[in-house]
């Protein structure tokens, strides 16, 4: 093999396109949005329980955000920006 087909055999290019990295970002935000509505709905008062701990967006509306968001990080990762539209 001569050099230049040797030279011309590695790509040095990024491993994703843009539309990989823009959906990847989305993900990442889904997720993050996700883990902020998780926290909270503690009590000030350790002695006292407070109830909000069991609201509908700390035990059902955040986990499926987080766990859209891996579908998407998912979803980034296989797409291939390659494939042209016909």
């Amino acid at each position: 093999m001569s050099e230049q087909q040797h030279r011309n055999s590695f790509n040095t290019g990024f491993v994703f396109g843009k539309k990989n990295y823009n959906f990847m970002l989305i993900g990442l935000g889904v997720i993050a949005l996700g883990f902020i509505l998780m926290a909270g709905g503690g009590s000030e008062d350790p002695n006292e329980f407070s109830d909000a701990i069991y609201n509908f967006q700390r035990i059902r509306l955040a986990p499926a955000l987080v766990l859209i968001g891996f579908g998407i990080e998912a979803y980034a990762i296989l797409l291939n920006p390659d494939k042209k539209k016909h």
